[in-house]
C-alpha cells in the first residue's frame, strides 16, 4: 500500500490535466462531432505530456526544486517574467471553467442554478488547499476522478464494431461536413489540452512538497508511465462513447449535462450517479491543481517560502496568492461567462505558450550543474527535440485558427 499511495500524485495530475471542465466537453463533443478521427492527437499528447512530465518530476526528485523555480535560475527573471505571465493567464482562465463545472455537477443533483454554487465550490477549494495534507488531497480526489471510468465501461456495455472504431482512429480523415480549419482547431484543442503547462508545475512541486530525492526515482516514473496514460484512456474513453452513441443520433455536445448522456445510455442511472462522481472529481482535482499552480509559480518566481509541507503562517504570501486567483476567478464565473468557452479558449490559447513551458525544461533536464549523471539520454533528447518542433508549429497555428473558426463554430 506505501508503494501505491503515492501513485496518486501522477493520476490526481493526470485526471486533472486530462479530464478537467473543458477536456470533459471537448472530448465529448470532438466524439460527437469527427468521431474517433481526432483519437491519434491524444495519442499524441499522452507521449508528449508523459515524456516532458518525467523530465520535470527527475529535475524536482534530484536537485530538490521545482522546475519554475529553476527556470528562472537557469534563464533568468526576464524569461521566467514572460512564463510566469502567460502560465498565470491560462490558469486564470481555467480555473474559472474548474469552479464552474464543480457547480454544475453538483446542480446536476441538486437541481440549482450552478451560480448559486459558485461561492461555496470556491470556499471548499479553499478549505481543501488550506487545511487537507497534500497526501491526502491526492489520494481522495485521485480517487473520486476515476469514477469517470464509467464511460470506459459504458463503451464496452455498448459492444460497439471495434474493428470499425479501430479503422477510424488509426486512418483518419475530416468528415464531409467539417472543414480543414475546424479539424485543425479542435486538433489543436486537445493536444494543447493534454500538455496544458500547469500539469508540469503541479508535478514538479508536488514532487517538493512529498519530499522527492533520487531514492524516490521509481515512484516518480511509475506517477508518470501510470497516472497519464489513465488520464489519456478516460479521455479517449469520453470520445469513444460520444462517437458511438450521439454522433449517429446528430446530438452536439455544448454543455457539460449533455456529457454523461452516453452512460445512462448503457449503463443506466447507476452509470450516471458514478459518472457524477467522476466529473465531480475530476474538476475539483483540476481547480486544486490550477489554484495552486498560481501560487507555485509566483512564488517560485519571487524566491518565497510556498508549498503545504509548511504552516501556512511560513508561506503567507504564497497562500494570499492562491486566496486571491480563487476569488478573482470565482468572480468571473458569477458573471455568467460560458464555463464551456472559457475552458476551450484557453487550452486552444495554452498550446500558443507551450513552448515557453517546454523549452527551458528540456534546457535544465540537460544541465550537468543541476542534474549531474542523470541528465537526458539521447533517445530522450532526440523525442523532446522532435516535440518542440510539434510545440513550435501548433503555437503558431493556435491563434489564427480561433480567429479563421470563430472560436471551432
Amino acid at each position: 500500500m506505501k508503494k501505491v499511495l503515492p501513485v496518486f500524485l501522477g493520476i490526481l495530475t493526470a485526471i486533472g490535466g486530462f479530464v478537467d471542465m473543458g477536456d470533459l466537453v471537448a472530448n465529448a463533443a470532438v466524439g460527437a462531432r469527427f468521431g474517433m478521427n481526432l483519437a491519434w492527437v491524444v495519442i499524441l499528447g499522452i507521449v508528449g505530456i508523459v515524456l516532458y512530465a518525467e523530465m520535470s518530476g527527475r529535475v524536482a526528485a534530484i536537485t530538490g526544486r521545482a522546475v519554475f523555480d529553476l527556470v528562472r535560475d537557469r534563464l533568468g527573471p526576464r524569461a521566467a517574467a514572460l512564463n510566469l505571465g502567460a502560465s498565470f493567464f491560462i490558469n486564470a482562465l481555467t480555473l474559472i471553467a474548474e469552479l464552474a463545472g464543480v457547480a454544475i455537477a453538483i446542480s446536476l443533483v441538486a437541481s440549482v442554478s450552478y451560480l448559486l454554487l459558485v461561492p461555496l465550490v470556491a470556499v471548499l477549494v479553499w478549505l481543501v488547499i488550506w487545511r487537507m495534507p497534500f497526501e491526502r488531497m491526492e489520494q481522495v480526489f485521485g480517487l473520486l476522478g476515476l469514477g469517470l471510468v464509467v464511460f470506459v465501461v459504458a463503451v464496452v456495455r455498448i459492444g460497439p464494431d471495434w474493428s470499425e472504431l479501430l479503422h477510424e482512429a488509426t486512418a483518419p480523415k475530416i468528415p464531409h461536413d467539417e472543414s480543414i480549419w475546424t479539424t485543425a482547431y479542435y486538433a489543436v484543442a486537445l493536444f494543447g489540452a493534454a500538455m496544458t503547462p500547469y500539469e508540469v508545475f503541479f508535478f514538479s512541486s508536488g514532487a517538493v512538497e512529498e519530499r522527492w530525492t533520487s531514492k524516490d526515482l521509481a515512484i516518480e516514473k511509475a506517477n508518470v508511465l501510470v497516472g497519464f496514460p489513465l488520464g489519456g484512456l478516460l479521455s479517449l474513453g469520453i470520445m469513444a462513447a460520444s462517437a458511438i452513441v450521439l454522433l449517429p443520433a446528430g446530438i452536439e455536445v455544448e454543455q457539460l449535462s449533455q456529457v454523461p448522456l452516453p452512460v445512462v445510455e448503457s449503463v443506466g442511472k447507476v452509470g450516471l450517479a458514478v459518472a457524477l462522481v467522476g466529473i465531480f472529481g475530476a474538476t475539483f482535482g483540476a481547480a486544486l491543481e490550477t489554484a495552486l499552480s498560481a501560487g507555485y509559480g509566483v512564488a517560485q518566481y519571487f524566491g518565497w517560502q510556498w508549498g503545504k509541507y509548511v504552516r501556512p503562517r511560513q508561506a503567507a504570501r504564497f497562500h494570499l496568492v492562491v486566496v486571491l486567483t480563487i476569488m478573482g476567478a470565482a468572480l468571473v464565473a458569477l458573471s455568467g461567462v460560458d464555463p464551456v468557452k472559457v475552458t476551450e479558449y484557453s487550452i486552444v490559447l495554452s498550446a500558443a505558450a507551450l513552448p515557453l513551458t517546454y523549452l527551458p525544461i528540456l534546457v535544465v533536464a540537460n544541465d550537468p550543474e543541476y542534474m549531474g549523471d542523470r541528465c537526458n539520454g539521447r533517445f530522450t533528447n532526440l523525442l523532446a527535440s522532435i516535440y518542440l518542433v510539434i510545440l513550435l508549429l501548433v503555437a503558431v497555428a493556435a491563434i489564427p485558427l480561433i480567429i479563421i473558426t470563430k472560436g471551432g463554430a
